[in-house]
């Protein structure tokens, strides 16, 4: 390995998460904060939670009811004359 171009690694960097669990394991940051951490995450836990904090599950929802009423809504067109048919008249 080359000198002076790698990180510096941190055996003991701390983790935060947001639901108040710490921990500690190795990265090049000697402190990170996590939103979601196996202590509070739904697969570990086998509880349903939606993290949804912008509103984007509610903003797609909208989104697809609005396309379904339009699609729904929408005319058929005639399909196009060919020059034949043109022709023939």
């Amino acid at each position: 390995m080359k000198n002076e171009i790698h990180p510096t690694y941190y055996k003991d960097a701390k983790f935060s998460c947001a639901c108040g669990n710490s921990f500690t394991s190795g990265s090049t940051k000697p402190e990170i904060h996590v939103e979601i951490c196996s202590n509070c995450h739904p697969f570990y836990t086998g509880k349903q939670k939606l993290v949804d904090t912008a509103g984007i599950v509610d903003r797609f929802k909208k989104r697809a009811a609005v396309s379904s009423q339009l699609a729904a809504s929408k005319t058929v067109k005639k399909p196009r004359k060919t020059s034949a048919e043109k022709k023939a008249k």
